[in-house]
């Protein structure tokens, strides 16, 4: 499976940054900044670089803080298989849409699940509510990739 990161970021306005995907797998879906591992970096120093290419921020390594890893599994097409540890951080300056990525910031009651994936409901509270390390696996199924089965581990 391949590695990935997810990075929520926070302002002191207490709103959470949320990205319109634009291109690529997830086109159309908000998310957090994130991407694929690559062999010479760590997790982290990835998931610093993705967030500066898909929203400009830039942030140091002691600034993020690790929340827990979500395993999704996409049957029929493995090659989208991935482990993703999901990282949140403070943020107080300005974003910047890029070719891949629309960044906006949202209150936390006024989160727009119905424009995220289907899974992000499900996690995504428990870690705003304070908790930490949570894992999950999540099978999606179909060529409209629904959500078929959820497994909290932890």
């Amino acid at each position: 499976m391949r590695k990935t990161t997810l990075v929520f970021l926070f302002n002191p306005k207490e709103q959470i940054l949320l990205s319109m995907k634009k291109r690529w797998f997830g086109a159309g879906k908000r998310n957090g900044a994130g991407g694929k591992v690559k062999d010479s970096e760590t997790i982290i120093q990835w998931a610093l670089r993705e967030l500066h290419e898909e929203t400009w921020a830039l942030i140091s390594e002691d600034a993020l803080r690790y929340k827990g890893v979500l395993h999704f599994v996409f049957e029929g097409e493995e090659e989208k298989n991935q482990d993703c540890s999901v990282f949140f951080g403070v943020y107080e300056w300005e974003v910047y849409e890029t070719e891949e990525m629309l960044p906006k910031w949202f209150d936390i009651e006024a989160i727009p699940f119905s424009e995220m994936w289907e899974d992000d409901p499900i996690w995504l509270p428990r870690l705003l509510n304070g908790e930490q390390d949570i894992e999950y696996r999540f099978i999606f199924t179909g060529e409209e990739m629904k959500l078929s089965k959820v497994i909290q581990i932890s």
